[in-house]
């Protein structure tokens, strides 16, 4: 691929996280982010390449998360997610091809389709994996987005 990569649009759970949901009487309790993703995630931005969150569920701890890491493109509940990056390419006037993005499970196939590249954590489901451009050698929540990161860096 030749094309420099301008967004890196990611799943959360199963991607930035193990895909655990931790729930209580009271709803979620907590999600586990790995630090190694984190610090990628700031290395993504120093390289002027801009993160993105894409999720069909809503937290207020991904919210939280992202705040952290100064992710300002964050799109929650989210049916449709090739839609949302349809209007990423838009706002930012570039094309699908410069776009890279990284989830686990079928509902990212269709986002999938538009993206420029595509990603998988080692654990993502078969489907996925047999789709995507690269399945990483981590698993979600144990630094894939940095593997990501790392590989997007080199391009």
């Amino acid at each position: 691929m030749t094309q420099k990569i301008k967004i890196l649009a990611m799943d959360v759970d199963g991607t930035l996280t193990d895909g655990k949901i931790y729930m209580g009487a009271e709803g979620e309790l907590c999600k586990a982010f790995h630090i190694k993703d984190g610090l990628g995630i700031v290395k993504l931005k120093k390289h002027g390449i801009i993160p993105v969150i894409i999720t069909g569920r809503v937290s207020q701890i991904v919210a939280n998360r992202a705040k952290e890491l100064g992710i300002e493109e964050v799109y929650q509940g989210v049916e449709d997610k090739g839609a949302v990056l349809k209007e990423l390419v838009n706002k930012y006037g570039i094309t699908l091809d410069k776009t890279a993005y990284i989830g686990d499970d079928c509902n990212d196939l269709g986002v999938m389709e538009a993206a420029g590249i595509t990603f998988a954590p080692a654990d993502a489901v078969r489907e996925v994996r047999e789709y995507v451009d690269v399945t990483v050698d981590s698993r979600g929540g144990e630094g894939a987005v940095r593997d990501v990161v790392e590989y997007l860096l080199k391009m």
